[in-house]
């Protein structure tokens, strides 16, 4: 099966094994890669959040998988092999998502799982996205799912997981900057000022009063552009 499909079939079937990600026994395998995979898998095994550790290792994967690629067809065109390199190094990164996504303290790997499928399973990549947010109480896995989805051109869903897991009271203030601009993209300036009235909630509110600003600042921006306003 091509590549791209298999990752597709991946996207749709979230709970599907697969050991395109995992580590496997080969002669040309660098001693040096091998020792230092071990290395960013016991930081990841502490901390499955370790976006450092994730991005090295989630390198080193995908290396390897555009290596084993470009073995497996020496022949295959430069164009189409190029192509066939990502999609198989996505593929591994995909597979080491959700290696690391089975810890139920890993909101990241979710995070890096959505962003390969959210042009490609809006569904799967919603619920991922969910699940990131529901398992990290600091709310960065919900910064990160927002910023995800607004740079996916998907404000509305963007309002709609930010309405439903943001507890300002404890998260990163980084969410309301999100919400305001998704409610801004998604033409609702009014909207906006609802999620502005929420830093109230903030322990802290001499931290959040340049956001504040910021924010009344763009929300009042935004509002201008209403016919009748």
């Amino acid at each position: 099966m091509a590549l791209m499909p298999r990752l597709r079939q991946l996207m749709r079937r979230p709970s599907s094994a697969s050991t395109v990600g995992a580590r496997r026994p080969t002669s040309a395998a660098r001693r040096g890669d091998t020792l230092h995979e071990d290395a960013l898998r016991s930081m990841l095994s502490d901390d499955p959040n370790n976006e450092r550790a994730f991005a090295a290792l989630a390198e080193i994967v995908r290396r390897r998988a555009a290596d084993s690629s470009q073995d497996d067809d020496p022949l295959t065109a430069e164009g189409a092999e190029t192509s066939e390199r990502e999609h198989a190094a996505d593929l591994a990164v995909w597979a080491l998502g959700e290696e690391l996504a089975g810890n139920p303290r890993a909101w990241y790997p979710l995070i890096e799982v959505a962003r390969l499928s959210v042009r490609d399973d809006h569904e799967g990549t919603l619920r991922r996205l969910r699940t990131a947010a529901e398992r990290d109480p600091s709310g960065r896995a919900l910064v990160e799912a927002l910023a995800l989805l607004r740079g996916a051109d998907a404000p509305v869903d963007a309002l709609g997981l930010g309405v439903g897991y943001w507890h300002p009271k404890d998260h990163d203030p980084e969410v309301a900057r999100h919400l305001v601009l998704a409610a801004i993209e998604a033409g609702r300036p009014l909207e906006a000022k609802q999620h502005i009235g929420a830093l109230d909630l903030y322990r802290s509110q001499k931290d959040v009063a340049e956001l504040r600003e910021e924010l009344v600042r763009l929300a009042a921006q935004a509002e201008q552009t209403i016919p009748g306003t």
